[in-house]
């Protein structure tokens, strides 16, 4: 049985883009920071394939379909150290002349705490008040018009769809991984750790990853030294030497989500992620807190349309 999803650990995210139109959004030349010579080469891991497995056997958030805990066998296979920057995605744009979805349809989701106009008035979701849906915001302008890629060419690029993710994937040789290959890497070779680096909760004396620090969602004391995004070599790897598993941005998959249950609620949720084209995102973001989101562990996961686009969902490569 499906169990229900405890309110006080709800989502930091949305589960879809709520006001699509086909507005198109005003070219933006790309910002003079992000230079050819700044582009960083894409660093794959190579990961050893072997048996190993999927999920969990204790749910945290039943309502994610955490479980059940399965053995899955894999091939080898490489992904990218950290998730695709905003030099890289810069690259791919100059190359290809690509327009992302945000920027097709000309807006994109904004955690309001990272608007300039904390009151600005901008349509939401009354489920996840905290996020406004912004003209203009696309990858070059991730928090609207008004905001740059200054000193972020090293930050996860967000305000990507999964479409997005693909094609740029297809364009560098790659793909997105599945929701197996990720959790695989993301334990960086340890047995079954809660998260990356093991088993340890992160917390103000022990900083692992860029997660909310505070109240969410209006105090972030930062402690971790970010309010946003982080640049993607920042924490420690893991393991298998990549960076950021958790926290930071959440990352797309391949795979549509789905709940493994044979319960008629499983069988409605499913039928509801099939019609609206869901899709299974890893790693939790800055946004999530132990209180409310604790989706920064290995297993989580959670649903998003795969046209949405959001100020703390990006991508990572595999092939």
């Amino acid at each position: 049985m499906i169990g229900r999803i405890d309110q006080k650990r709800t989502s930091c995210c949305t589960l879809g883009r709520p006001t699509d139109s086909f507005e198109i959004s005003p070219y933006y030349p790309l910002n003079s920071s992000l230079e050819d010579a700044d582009i960083v080469a894409l660093d794959l891991v190579a990961i050893p394939g072997g048996h190993t497995h999927v999920g969990t056997s204790k749910s945290v958030i039943s309502g994610d379909g955490e479980t059940p805990k399965r053995k899955v066998k894999l091939k080898s296979y490489k992904i990218g150290a950290t998730t695709v920057t905003n030099n890289q995605f810069a690259a791919f744009v100059r190359a290809t002349g690509y327009v992302t979805e945000a920027e097709r349809i000309g807006n994109a989701g904004v955690f309001r705490g990272l608007l300039r106009d904390k009151h600005i008035e901008a349509p939401s979701n009354p489920a996840f008040p905290w996020w406004a849906i912004i003209n203009e915001a696309s990858w070059r302008a991730p928090e609207g018009p008004k905001s740059a890629l200054d000193g972020r060419g090293d930050h996860p690029v967000v305000q990507i769809s999964q479409k997005d993710a693909m094609a740029y994937c297809k364009w560098a040789g790659g793909r997105l991984p599945s929701e197996a290959e990720w959790e695989y890497a993301a334990r960086g070779a340890l047995p079954d750790p809660r998260f990356p680096w093991g088993d340890d909760e992160p917390s103000d004396n022990k900083v692992f990853c860029n997660i909310w620090q505070g109240r969410f969602p209006d105090q972030n004391t930062e402690l971790d030294g970010y309010y946003g995004t982080a640049p993607v070599r920042s924490f420690e790897p893991n393991g298998y030497g990549l960076y950021n598993m958790v926290g930071n941005v959440w990352e797309w998959t391949s795979e549509q989500f789905r709940v493994r249950s044979l319960s008629r609620g499983a069988k409605v949720r499913n039928a509801q992620a099939a019609k609206e084209n869901q899709i299974i995102i890893k790693g939790g973001s800055f946004l999530c807190h132990v209180s409310y989101c604790y989706r920064y562990r290995i297993v989580a996961r959670h649903p998003l349309e795969f046209s949405s686009a959001m100020s703390n969902v990006g991508f990572r490569i595999a092939l």
